[in-house]
């Protein structure tokens, strides 16, 4: 039987980038399929009460510099060459989070995604701005100003809420963050216990 891990995605997370990049690796391996479930970072930390790691650990000495040394250990694990930091970090996320949600309704959500994920995190594009994310949805292959156009949809608004919300009911405080079953793993520093999870149930 087919495992189906639930991923708890935005593309504003850096790490999510890096996890997606590495999930068909664990796929392959165990044979489980990736749920990516849209929705949004801002919504969960206001939720939560979190914050972004640059915020909650930037008086910790040392914290940010091994956060750093950890994702480039990661990086070349992986050979994920392609990463490079947004410039314009943090990017507000909430048209790339809605329009994955039409994206979705189009049966086009994990091209969408690794249109999305490019864009974010090798390209660097702003992409917040709305001329700019047509722009470049139109370049990966959709029609970016109907996208444009459908993040101001209420459906899509309300869908992106209730993923949120759902999210945050189940017990998620950030992202990237996965479920085997009821089992909840954040980060991906837990994604050798995933898929010990995924082997096991």
């Amino acid at each position: 039987m087919t495992k189906t891990v639930d991923f708890i995605f935005d593309f504003a997370s850096p790490n999510a980038y890096l996890c997606h990049k590495v999930l068909p690796e664990i796929a392959a391996r165990t044979g489980a399929t990736f749920n990516y479930i849209p929705c949004l970072l801002g919504g969960i930390f206001k939720a939560t009460g979190n914050q972004a790691p640059m915020m909650a650990f930037n008086g910790i000495k040392g914290k940010l510099d091994y956060d750093a040394l950890e994702m480039q250990r990661f990086i070349k694990k992986h050979n994920l060459s392609k990463f490079a930091m947004n410039p314009h970090f943090p990017v507000n996320t909430l048209l790339l989070m809605r329009g994955a949600i039409a994206a979705d309704t189009d049966g086009r959500l994990m091209d969408y995604v690794d249109a999305g994920v490019a864009h974010m995190w090798e390209e660097g594009l702003k992409m917040d701005d709305p001329e700019v994310y047509a722009e470049a949805m139109t370049k990966a292959g959709f029609d970016g100003a109907d996208l444009l156009a459908r993040t101001q949809d209420p459906t899509v608004k309300q869908k992106l809420v209730d993923n949120t919300s759902a999210a945050v009911d189940r017990g998620c405080f950030g992202i990237p963050t996965f479920y085997v079953g009821n089992e909840m793993f954040f980060g991906k520093e837990r994604l050798g216990q995933m898929e010990e999870e995924i082997m096991a149930s």
